[in-house]
């Protein structure tokens, strides 16, 4: 049984998933789902997809501001992961705290690659732990194992 928080999650996007009480995540939205994430109180978008897939929505940033709320594109070229991209997610989720902020990318892949680096380094989960979440969305590729390995002292 799923908590009383949970009961609305619209579970019908792609790959969605709960981090905690305050982030979701998922693949891509249509815009009804849209509708869906803001009704269960999220106020912050951050997609991390391009808009140029075939599965991007055509006007996201403007369906998400007709819906009250606000939206950030990251926009993370998939063969090609950095720090920097990284960086600007990071600061861009905890500038949202402590609002319900939903990220997405297409299929979940960066954002659940993201949270995984996010927990393990910036968190201090242990490795395994802040892995399991991202290996229920995806198993990633030798570019993405590459990035992920890469660990920024900084953290």
């Amino acid at each position: 049984m799923r908590p009383a928080s949970q009961i609305n999650d619209p579970t019908d996007v792609l790959n969605w998933r709960r981090i905690d009480e305050r982030i979701t995540t998922s693949g891509q939205p249509t815009t009804r789902q849209l509708a869906a994430i803001a009704a269960i109180g999220v106020s912050h978008i951050i997609n991390l997809g391009l808009h140029s897939h075939e599965r991007a929505l055509a006007d996201e940033a403007g369906d998400v501001a007709r819906l009250g709320m606000t939206y950030s594109h990251l926009p993370v070229e998939f063969g090609c992961p950095t720090e920097a991209d990284f960086a600007a997610f990071r600061a861009r989720l905890e500038s949202t705290e402590p609002a319900m902020v939903h990220v997405h990318c297409i299929f979940n892949w960066r954002v659940s690659a993201f949270f995984y680096k996010y927990r393990r380094d910036v968190l201090g989960l242990d490795e395994k732990q802040a892995r399991m979440e991202m290996e229920t969305v995806w198993q990633p590729d030798a570019v993405w194992t590459a990035f992920l390995e890469r660990r920024d002292e900084r953290t």
